[in-house]
């Protein structure tokens, strides 16, 4: 005979972040983008560069806000669902 023949494990619960943790998230790696963009112009407008110049450092530099927002926003969602994931499914303060 089995010790746990009547056990019954809970269900899994979805991990996957709060949707508004999600556009949030997108809402900051646009803001990041375009504020790199203005930096960039700014930064190369401020150096004497051609208009041709600091338009294509706005576009680098927005590259590179919104991809380093964009990293931290993947760490932090992935963060928030290993902190959902590792609740006990029995605890009276856990959210649904």
């Amino acid at each position: 005979m089995l010790p746990f023949k009547n056990f019954v494990a809970p269900e899994p619960r979805a991990t996957e972040p709060p949707t508004q943790a999600r556009w949030l998230a997108f809402a900051g790696i646009i803001v990041g983008g375009l504020l790199g963009g203005m930096i960039g112009y700014g930064t190369a407008d401020l150096l004497g560069a051609q208009p041709w110049l600091a338009a294509l450092a706005a576009v680098a530099f927005a590259i590179g806000g919104a991809s380093g927002v964009g990293i931290v926003a993947q760490l932090t969602l992935r963060a928030m669902n290993e902190w959902r994931a590792v609740q006990h499914p029995e605890d009276p303060r856990r959210r649904s």
